[in-house]
């Protein structure tokens, strides 16, 4: 729980239903306790999965233009949920539970889903809400789309 002098609240998101779900929560955490949401959506270099491919490697700019896309998009989708917390769109690249947990220095709360699109689909708590929980210096809470 957010103590009285809570003033930002960072979410990750990937689009994934969990994260939206996430969002929502975030969204509804930050107008309850009059804090600042941080939504986070980080991108890195998609996996080279053959070297001799004939295809080009999208540039850094095409690949963040993607993600600030998806991020426009995910913030389209809860915007009836959004209340009057303040919001901040952050769109970065890196790992995504390292930028999640620096993007949380100094936060109160880290909210994620508990899986995202990536990885296995029976596993019950995806590695980046693995990773964050265990390392956040903050409280986190993990979301489940249903």
């Amino acid at each position: 729980m957010i103590t009285q002098g809570a003033h930002r609240i960072i979410v990750g998101t990937d689009g994934s239903e969990n994260s939206l779900s996430a969002l929502r929560w975030a969204l509804r955490e930050g107008d309850l306790r009059k804090a600042t949401v941080d939504v986070v959506h980080v991108w890195d270099y998609p996996p080279l999965l053959d070297p001799m491919a004939l295809g080009t490697m999208p540039t850094n700019a095409e690949l963040e233009a993607s993600a600030e896309r998806v991020l426009r998009e995910v913030m389209r989708r809860v915007d009836a949920d959004r209340g009057a917390a303040v919001v901040n769109q952050i769109v970065t690249r890196g790992p995504a539970a390292q930028s999640l947990l620096s993007a949380a220095r100094g936060a109160d709360l880290l909210v994620v889903g508990r899986r995202g699109r990536g990885g296995f689909l029976g596993v019950l708590l995806g590695s980046v809400a693995t990773q964050v929980v265990n390392h956040a210096q903050c409280p986190v809470v993990v979301v489940s789309s249903h």
